[in-house]
């Protein structure tokens, strides 16, 4: 039985030589905006250009049939 308490007391000093408490942290500030508007506005572009595209092409195929 003393060799099981022995043996315990040198794993818990052990966990506290490896594994000390450390002092409490304070939170990580708020992570900021995940769009600045700048992606957006970029996706607007895209989808216009791809609007003049297809009145380009439709355009051309109308006068081309006419």
């Amino acid at each position: 039985m003393e060799r099981r308490k022995a043996v315990a007391w040198f794993y818990v000093g052990l966990m506290a030589v490896f594994f000390p408490s450390s002092p409490a942290q304070d939170l990580a500030p708020a992570p900021g905006p995940s769009s600045d508007g700048n992606a957006i506005d970029q996706g607007i572009a895209c989808v216009l250009m791809l609007v003049a595209l297809v009145l380009t092409y439709l355009i051309h195929l109308l006068d081309a049939l006419s």
